[in-house]
């Protein structure tokens, strides 16, 4: 450990007991999987189609920035025949196919997104998140395998083209030669800019899709381990890449008689944490230390990011740390090399790679080594020193005040790489634990002994035969049409057209999108199904749910339309059932007519009694309510029959309710808001619904307790243990639960 100078800001440890501090331990576990067929490492079995893409891809990627992707014509093979290939004699050798590299970034995105979401609902199929871990790491570990192979396939598609330059014009063939021994002296470069393009697409695809997918079947807390596949060095060999450290943290020296090398500076910045006290002296405190360096948010908390406020006790703190850590640096003669490590990312473009961009750094600080730079400078006719005279000046002329600003923003960036190059060295641990096969006869070994986990695109899964397992039954009740059928007889208008564009017609455009069909209609209700089948990862509940909520948007906006016109609305009542098993059919003719215990209760979810409309008015935050009415005669009981207020409302079944928290993550929270009453105590549950094209739908589902009334004048007697479910349409839930849940966050924080 380094030695501490002499501090001038007081005792360290006083200002440090005014900040928090956070610690990190990166790590991926994989719990309740089984090991593969050498009981050591889990198989898996990757999309072939996606396989091919992302070999196209990556291929494409490695020819474009190697600058020879006009020189690259054949499409990449399989793993197993570009094996044989390498093997076949020259004579053996196919000429090259003159068709382009199929593989396109966004198909190798679109195809990636499809796996990863198909490997989530496997994971949610079998509630166990590190199925889906498993499936990110066998994609890591396959996309870092063909960066390597496919820049051998590049090169030796370039040696194949090199062979036949003979009879090219000797400026052409030079000019080729040149080009293909640029990229083989390049490659370092080639594949960190392959590599860098594959991590975003990886990381958009979790931020577009995958994140809020996750959210959706296991909630915020199965997210702590991802962290460690939207790793910037997860794609590089070793974590240590001197232009990737200058873009994304700090570039440190290589070797080892240079003094910013990332072990000195790891070991500055612990003896500085050590100096604060805030270690105990177990025999954990190197894994307390590591912990602490892995957490970049303590730099902010420490030195302000080198710019703390002094007006505040807190900041003068900061300030203090701040002048005590660049004071260190000093000490230990690695400020300027500090410096250097800033000024010198905007010269790297410049003149690298014809000069190493160590050198360039070392040349802003050593005289010695801006004369060897400055030679190399006159040795290039393309090449210019006057950008590097004004770096040198700027780090020679910097005040205390600016190096101070980057002493703190170098305690982060430090931290920063300190922790992914921890989250990279967990990333390499969990992928030794996976085999990714590549092998038919393997993959059938693994298969036949139940050991291989297999991630594949939709279309690509075994079809499950047509058994239906589950259902799920929506009745939407529209009322008094007889009424509004009379009304609009009497002025002329057609009653039969009026419903049909006011709801018929839009509720059957909507069922494609969410898988449902027609069972009948019945008079002046359509009864809708949606059927889940053995080993589909469904989501009947949920896509029921957003239908319903849908159907009741569409005939309030149609209402909004008919009353500008003077026409009457619709009012409508909606029942959700879930049942556990297969509906049962009786055959009319060709005709199947569906028998189930979800239609009746249906039925019964989506009415509303004539007494409890003259109970409550229409409106309000919610729009179902169930009651016990007093028993005449005995104070003490009530009636077995709950009084039912439905208008404009969805009611879910209890076993609806709990299939809804099968398939989704529901966050509960539970809140007194005024109802019907001036205070009502109930739960609110949300929750993202994934649907089809990779979008998501918030939910909101209400629990609430039937309340008790005296039969004489509906006064209330308190609340039943009578649990009802509805599923909220009214926007302003859905603000009031976001107000609520975001100063919660703000609070805890």
């Amino acid at each position: 450990m380094a030695r501490i100078p002499i501090l001038r800001f007081g005792n360290l440890a006083d200002h440090a007991r005014q900040l928090n501090l956070a610690s990190y331990t990166p790590a991926i576990t994989l719990q309740n999987l089984v090991r593969g067929v050498d009981n050591v490492r889990y198989d898996v079995y990757l999309s072939p189609r996606f396989s091919e893409e992302a070999r196209a891809c990556i291929c494409g990627l490695i020819a474009r920035n190697g600058n020879v992707a006009d020189l690259i014509l054949e499409p990449p093979r399989p793993l197993e025949v570009r094996s044989n290939l390498l093997l076949r004699s020259r004579e053996e050798r196919p000429v090259a196919a003159a068709t382009s590299p199929r593989g396109t970034p966004a198909e190798f995105k679109r195809l990636l997104s499809d796996l990863l979401v198909e490997a989530l609902k496997a994971a949610k199929q079998q509630n166990n998140i590190g199925v889906d871990l498993l499936a990110r790491l066998a994609v890591v570990k396959f996309l870092r395998a063909e960066l390597t192979a496919q820049f051998a396939v590049v090169v030796e598609r370039c040696r194949t083209l090199l062979k036949s330059c003979e009879g090219m014009r000797p400026e052409r063939a030079t000019q080729i030669r040149d080009r293909v021994y640029a990229l083989q002296v390049s490659k370092k470069a080639v594949l960190r800019r392959a590599g860098q393009e594959i991590f975003e697409t990886l990381r958009e695809t979790e931020k577009q899709t995958l994140v809020r997918m996750r959210q959706s079947l296991f909630g915020e807390a199965a997210g702590n381990s991802y962290e460690l596949f939207l790793n910037r060095l997860a794609f590089t060999e070793d974590g240590r890449d001197d232009y990737l450290n200058a873009e994304h943290y700090v570039m440190l020296g290589n070797y080892e008689q240079d003094a910013d090398r990332f072990a000195t500076m790891r070991e500055l910045a612990g003896a500085f944490l050590v100096s604060l006290e805030v270690l105990d002296q177990s025999p954990d405190a190197d894994r307390v230390l590591d912990g602490l360096l892995n957490a970049p948010e303590n730099a902010q908390e420490l030195v302000a990011g080198g710019a703390p406020d002094d007006s505040s006790a807190r900041g003068r703190a900061q300030k203090a740390l701040l002048n005590s850590w660049q004071e260190l640096l000093e000490a230990q003669k690695v400020m300027d090399l500090v410096v250097a490590s800033y000024e010198v990312v905007p010269l790297l473009s410049e003149y690298s790679p014809a000069i190493n961009a160590q050198q360039l750094k070392n040349a802003l600080v050593s005289k010695k080594e801006r004369s060897r730079v400055e030679a190399l400078i006159a040795e290039h006719p393309r090449l210019s020193g006057a950008s590097l005279q004004v770096a040198i000046r700027r780090v020679g002329e910097m005040k205390s005040g600016d190096k101070a600003r980057i002493a703190g923003r170098f305690l982060s960036d430090l931290m920063r790489y300190h922790r992914d190059l921890r989250r990279l060295e967990a990333l390499n641990s969990a992928l030794d634990s996976v085999n990714v096969i590549g092998n038919e006869k393997l993959r059938e070994l693994s298969s036949l002994n139940r050991l291989l986990y297999e991630f594949l695109a939709r279309d690509e899964q075994k079809p499950s035969e047509e058994k239906v397992v589950h259902h799920v039954i929506i009745k939407a009740d529209v009322r008094d049409s007889t009424r509004m059928t009379r009304a609009l007889g009497e002025r002329g208008l057609n009653p039969a057209s009026y419903f049909s564009l006011n709801f018929y017609d839009p509720v059957n455009k909507l069922l494609p999108k969410y898988g449902a069909g027609k069972v009948f209609i019945e008079g002046d209700a359509i009864i809708l199904s949606l059927l889940e089948y053995e080993g589909e990862r469904g989501f009947a509940v949920s896509r029921a749910c957003v239908l319903a909520k849908e159907m009741v948007d569409i005939v309030r906006a149609y209402n909004e339309e008919s009353q500008k016109a003077g026409l009457p609305g619709l009012e409508l009542g909606v029942g959700i059932t879930y049942q556990s098993s297969p509906p049962m059919y009786l055959m009319d003719g060709n005709a199947r007519i569906m028998i189930s215990e979800a239609l009746n209760e249906s039925d019964r979810l989506s009415s509303c009694s004539k007494q409890a409309r003259r109970l409550l008015p229409l409106g309000g935050p919610f729009n179902v309510y169930r009651f016990r009415l007093q028993r005449e005669g005995n104070n003490n009981e009530f009636e077995d029959a709950p009084l039912a207020y439905n208008v404009s409302g969805i009611q879910l079944n209890a076993a609806a309710f709990h299939k809804l928290q099968q398939e989704i993550s529901l966050q509960a929270q539970d809140v007194a808001m005024p109802t019907i009453w001036e205070s009502e105590q109930m739960r609110l549950h949300s929750g993202l619904v994934p649907l089809e094209g990779g979008l998501f739908h918030t939910v909101v589902v209400r629990e609430a307790r039937a309340a008790r009334l005296r039969t004489s004048d509906f006064a209330p007697l308190g609340w039943s243990d009578d649990l009802y479910y509805e599923v909220c349409t009214n926007a302003g839930v859905y603000r009031f639960l976001e107000q609520t849940q975001a100063a919660k966050a703000g609070a805890g924080s």
